[in-house]
């Protein structure tokens, strides 16, 4: 069995990285089961969306047969509320989703003091890079000295455990 010791964030590059000098970061088990909440999250909420966008489109008699509906993510549009759910709840959370809040990990930016609009963007676009090579990129957060993946690179940000939820 692999023990992993805890590690806190080195940065002393910036200003701001030097403020967060010394934050303790979110253990992997952490991250990883705040993904998979949100990413449940977001196939639930997906669902009726799904079915009312379809009934409107026969309503509307733009379709003239049933809709087929299918939740794949094999076309380009799949990953529209992926994307939607991950940067607007990331970002009007503040760094966290419901599903980081949930298990006490914050998002936070090595740039700015609250994540922004963009770094939100820019990290949920990440988590297709990391997904890439067979998951490789969520893998770099064992060989990365502050515990960064690629889309925590891709987007300039830290996982940090909350500082209100002892660990």
């Amino acid at each position: 069995m692999i023990t992993m010791k805890k590690s806190n964030y080195n940065g002393t590059e910036s200003h701001r990285m030097q403020e967060l000098h010394g934050l303790p970061l979110a253990a992997f088990k952490r991250r990883a089961g705040a993904f998979m909440v949100d990413f449940l999250i977001t196939a639930v909420l997906c669902m009726p969306l799904l079915v009312f966008g379809a009934r409107l489109l026969q309503h509307l008699g733009l379709v003239e047969e049933n809709v087929h509906l299918v939740f794949d993510y094999e076309h380009w549009y799949s990953i529209i509320p992926l994307v939607a759910y991950f940067s607007l709840s990331l970002y009007y959370g503040n760094g966290q989703t419901l599903g980081k809040r949930l298990m006490g990990i914050r998002v936070v930016s090595l740039v700015h003091e609250r994540i922004s609009f963009w770094h939100s963007v820019e990290r949920a676009l990440g988590y297709g890079a990391s997904f890439l090579e067979l998951g490789f990129g969520f893998l770099q957060y064992f060989i990365d000295a502050n515990r960064r993946t690629v889309h925590d690179r891709i987007a300039e940000t830290i996982v940090i455990q909350d500082r209100k939820t002892k660990a």
